[in-house]
């Protein structure tokens, strides 16, 4: 099979389409998917620069989700046989023209969507439900404060928020990708550019502030994202692009009754992603069928030129996901 290979850590350049071999056979409780698409994910960038290892057992190539058809499936696996359409929760191996699962990580591909724009799903439903819905439990009328709002898990949060009932404020960095995430419901908008997201966050709410965050910038973020929360409010810190150390104020966090939880999913065991899958395919599944959501996908492009797709999402350029299309 073809796979992109990162012979050393580095720019883009450093991603290689290239002949490999061929996974081995699935194991028990496994399955051999035949890739039709994969995304591009932060990880994957993170990857490719040497600062992101995947897990020992996984794959070494990037990709954290794919979609495909079945091939062929281990001992003690039910509920799928060769030739079912799926999408998958990935620990690597996306960027390729097979790759195997655990079973439990698979998801049927949703109604009235072709493998590539599934491929988008599992990686932004899984970190969003199991952080906004199960770590933060956001409620009908709470207010979700989205920072980069127009990216694939922030347009996928705002999407799941309002149908949730709760209200959304979105940061980005242009005009056009506000409108964008407008578009998709999100009630406050917030160039982070040009405004201050504390400030016009309680403006939006009559001074309450925010009651989830749902941070991907880290240490930069942190004391302004304790500031913004509202009483019993809830941070959740899953990315770290501005950094990793920041101090934290524990009074001003006291005095709201907040919490901060940071969370990561490509290590998580087995078991604990297979219960994510299985709470998207129950929540987040449903609505995808019937339109209420839907994936945002900026461009498809031939996974041979993956290269370009991380120049491309290293440029902020994009809104939604970008999609690696196998074959």
């Amino acid at each position: 099979m073809h796979a992109i290979t990162i012979a050393e850590p580095g720019g883009p350049e450093a991603l290689v389409w290239r002949e490999v071999p061929d996974p081995v056979p699935p194991g028990p409780g496994e399955v051999l998917v035949e890739v039709a698409a994969s995304a591009v994910n932060r990880a994957d960038v993170l990857q490719r620069r040497g600062f992101y290892e995947p897990p020992p057992g996984a794959s070494r190539y990037p990709g954290l989700e794919c979609a495909g058809t079945v091939a062929a499936v281990g001992d003690g696996v039910v509920g799928w046989r060769p030739g079912d359409r799926v999408c998958a929760l990935l620990a690597g191996g996306g960027y390729a023209e097979r790759v195997t699962v655990p079973a439990v990580q698979l998801l049927p591909v949703p109604d009235g969507l072709d493998l590539a724009t599934a491929a988008a799903l599992p990686e932004v439903c899984c970190t969003v439900w199991s952080n906004v819905f199960q770590v933060a439990g956001l409620r009908p009328g709470e207010l979700l404060l989205v920072h980069g709002g127009a990216s694939g898990i922030g347009t996928m949060a705002v999407q799941l928020a309002k149908v949730a009932g709760a209200r959304v404020a979105v940061t980005a960095g242009s005009a056009e990708k506000l409108d964008r995430c407008a578009g998709l419901g999100a009630d406050v908008l917030i160039n982070y550019r040009e405004q201050d997201f504390v400030s016009r966050v309680r403006a939006a709410t009559g001074g309450r502030g925010a009651d989830v965050v749902l941070d991907i910038i880290g240490a930069k973020y942190l004391a302004r994202n304790v500031d913004v929360l509202a009483p019993g409010g809830r941070l959740v810190v899953i990315g770290l692009q501005g950094g990793v150390r920041a101090e934290l104020d524990l009074g001003a966090l006291l005095a709201k009754r907040g919490s901060v939880a940071a969370t990561s999913l490509r290590a998580r065991p087995v078991a604990e992603k297979g219960a994510i899958v299985a709470a998207v395919r129950e929540h987040v599944w449903p609505l995808l069928a019937d339109g209420r959501v839907r994936p945002v996908i900026d461009r498809r492009m031939p996974m041979a030129e993956a290269a370009e797709a991380h120049r491309v999402m290293e440029s902020g350029a994009h809104v939604g996901k970008i999609v690696l299309t196998a074959g």
